[in-house]
C-alpha cells in the first residue's frame, strides 16, 4: 500500500504529456517533470516512483553539464546531444549510476538529472534492492539503485519497458522550490534544482542551497 504523498492537491488535475513536452527548454521541463511517474519493470519486478527532484543541465553552455563547450561530443555524452526522450546515464565515484532525461531539441545537448522519488508501487522491492536502509531514493545514486537502473540502459527510450516515463499529478507552484543545484564545483548559484517541499525523497541540501519558492 503506498504511502500518502500529504504535498499532493487532489483538486489539481492529472497531469498528461502534451506533445513536446520534453522539447521544451530544459528549466522548464525539470520544473514539470516533478509529479511524473518513473516506472521500472527490471528483474522481472515492477516499481514506480514519483519524481520530487530533478535538476536541470543546459548544454554546451552550461559550465556545469557533461556537454558544456569543452568537453564536446564524446562516446559516453553522445546521446545527449539527440533528440529528446532518451536516457543518459553515467557513473559517479565509480560505483553510483546517476539517470538523466535527455531534453530539448535535437543537438541541444540538454538533460534533467533526477535527483529524488517517492515510491508509490513496488516499495518492499525498491528497499530490498537498497539493502533495507534508508532512505530509498533520496539522491540520484539512490534512485538507480532502488529502481534497478544501471549503465545497460544507455540510450533507452523512456516510451517503452523496461523504463519509462509516465505522465503523473499536477503539482502547484507553492508545492515546489528551486535552489542551486548540488555536488557542482561550476555554475554553482543557477536555480536549476527543482524539487517537492515536503516529500521523503528530496535530498538534505546543504546550505548555499536553501529553496525558494515558486509564486503562482
Amino acid at each position: 500500500m503506498p504511502r500518502e504523498q500529504p504535498w499532493r492537491d487532489e483538486s489539481l488535475p492529472a497531469q498528461g504529456f502534451a506533445s513536446g513536452f520534453l522539447d521544451k527548454p530544459v528549466v522548464e521541463v525539470a520544473r514539470n517533470l516533478l509529479g511524473c511517474r518513473l516506472v521500472s519493470n527490471l528483474e522481472g519486478e515492477r516499481t514506480v516512483g514519483v519524481i520530487v527532484e530533478t535538476e536541470a543541465y543546459g548544454g554546451p553552455e552550461d559550465p556545469a553539464s557533461h556537454a558544456a563547450t569543452v568537453m564536446g561530443i564524446t562516446k559516453q555524452n553522445a546521446v545527449m546531444f539527440g533528440p529528446s526522450g532518451y536516457v543518459y546515464i553515467y557513473r559517479i565515484y565509480g560505483i553510483h549510476w546517476c539517470m538523466n532525461v535527455v531534453t530539448g531539441l535535437d543537438s541541444q545537448a540538454q538533460a534533467v538529472l533526477i535527483r529524488g522519488l517517492d515510491p508509490i508501487d513496488g516499495e518492499d522491492v525498491m528497499r530490498e534492492r537498497r539493502g533495507g536502509r534508508n532512505p530509498i531514493a533520496r539522491g540520484p545514486g539512490r534512485v538507480t539503485q532502488a529502481m534497478g537502473v544501471t549503465g545497460a540502459l544507455q540510450g533507452h527510450r523512456l516510451t517503452s519497458p523496461p523504463l519509462a516515463l509516465e505522465s503523473g499529478w499536477t503539482l502547484s507552484n507553492k508545492a515546489v522550490r528551486t535552489s542551486g543545484r548540488i555536488g557542482v564545483t561550476k555554475a554553482t548559484d543557477w536555480p536549476y534544482r527543482f524539487y517537492v517541499h515536503g516529500a521523503r525523497g528530496v535530498s538534505r541540501h546543504p546550505a548555499n542551497c536553501k529553496g525558494d519558492s515558486l509564486n503562482d
